[in-house]
């Protein structure tokens, strides 16, 4: 039986297979955008506001709000990636009488290599509840342009992704990704816009040991 043998392949090959297809070879093809990946980093989805601020008490909570419906489009026709991303917030009270509006403040993050801060905006959501209302929701968004050059791999290092390897060669079995410099390269080269609610650290703990 053949080995099956990583192929990462950059997005201008992935006409050539679909994503997590196995090809002729026995490889497998795996499409890497040079677009910045959208996500909502973990227990920042979330935000639950109480009343009073400083109970814990679940009969005081007031608001419980969730980011939903990430979506995302990206233009690389330029020197510039520009990303845009929508999303959903999904808001519900506990005391349904009387108008009301609560505004939610929420972070916008390129994260470079998984690790670097390149930049954070902070903006804000207004959610309105009618009288009577228990449920609501809003819409939001945030964008982000990254350099193409800081997004693309170097030529030496995309050879030795793309590299066909044949069963019987010495590296057939090897990961390129298991390489230190391949794998370097790569996280240089990943970038991530992340968005989430702007929590205190009292919030943050709370969605992480609730």
């Amino acid at each position: 039986m053949k080995p099956f043998i990583l192929v990462a392949a950059l997005a201008s090959l992935g006409a050539c297979a679909k994503d997590n297809q196995i090809d002729a070879s026995g490889g497998i093809t795996v499409t890497r955008s040079s677009c910045p990946a959208v996500a909502i980093p973990a227990h920042t989805g979330d935000v639950t506001l109480f009343d009073p601020p400083v109970s814990r008490d679940a009969r005081a909570i007031d608001v419980v709000a969730s980011i939903t419906n990430l979506r995302s489009t990206c233009d690389d026709s330029g020197a510039e990636l520009t990303v845009d991303a929508t999303f959903d917030v999904i808001a519900t009270r506990t005391n349904a009488s009387g108008a009301r509006e609560v505004v939610l403040p929420y972070f916008a993050t390129v994260i470079r290599g998984g690790r670097a801060v390149v930049s954070k905006r902070l903006s804000r959501v207004a959610i309105r509840f009618e009288d009577g209302q228990t449920r609501a929701t809003a819409t939001a968004g945030a964008g982000a342009a990254v350099n193409r050059a800081a997004a693309t791999l170097p030529d030496d290092i995309r050879q030795q992704i793309v590299r066909r390897r044949k069963p019987g060669d010495t590296d057939a079995a090897i990961d390129p990704l298991s390489i230190p410099e391949v794998r370097d390269a790569v996280s240089r080269t990943s970038f991530e816009l992340l968005i989430g609610f702007q929590l205190t650290n009292e919030q943050l703990q709370y969605n992480a040991t609730r």
